[in-house]
């Protein structure tokens, strides 16, 4: 257990997050795909079914491959933790809910048969939050002015010319997010 002591869990919600979708991982893997199926995805679904809405918000811990996980918590991991210090733990696991949510509620909304998973919206939400760690009343942050042009843009050309299994729409909906939340509710 001495080894132990030399390790900091130094952002809670990013790192419960990461153990969390992992977790969700390691199951999916076990299962081959039913877990995904049942816990971890998010699609048009009964409204009647209290699973539907808890999925709007879950699918945010699925990941469909090691790549898929890995890439996602990639930018989490580095991103995460600036930004759980600026606004603090509570507000970014509200901010990450929210985001799922809305993700999970307009896929269901107008994507009829797309069944979605995976942290890239809450990602592509951290990404355009990093902007704005800075942020002085009244004033764009350039870098927020340079997110724009290289993530939000590709996320709209990748999402009308590209047939893929990316849910661009997942992203463009993280970035609004964080766009929201950084210059709105929490400046």
């Amino acid at each position: 257990m001495e080894v132990l002591e030399y390790f900091q869990y130094n952002s809670i919600v990013i790192l419960s997050y990461f153990f969390l979708s992992f977790f969700a991982y390691l199951l999916n893997v076990i299962t081959k795909g039913k877990s995904n199926k049942l816990f971890f995805s998010s699609m048009r679904g009964n409204p009647f079914n209290p699973m539907t809405y808890i999925r709007m918000i879950t699918h945010a811990i699925g990941h469909a491959s090691w790549d898929h996980f890995m890439h996602n918590f990639l930018l989490i991991l580095l991103i995460g933790p600036m930004i759980e210090e600026k606004y603090g733990s509570i507000e970014l696991l509200i901010m990450l809910v929210i985001n799922a949510f809305i993700t999970g509620l307009l896929n269901a909304i107008f994507c009829k048969n797309t069944r979605i998973r995976g942290a890239s919206g809450s990602a592509f939400m951290l990404i355009v939050l990093s902007s704005f760690v800075n942020y002085d009343s009244g004033k764009i942050p350039l870098t927020f002015v340079l997110i724009c042009l290289f993530y939000i843009v590709g996320e709209i050309r990748d999402g009308l010319v590209k047939k893929d299994n990316i849910s661009h729409m997942g992203h463009l909906i993280g970035a609004i997010s964080g766009f929201v939340f950084g210059f709105f509710i929490f400046k």
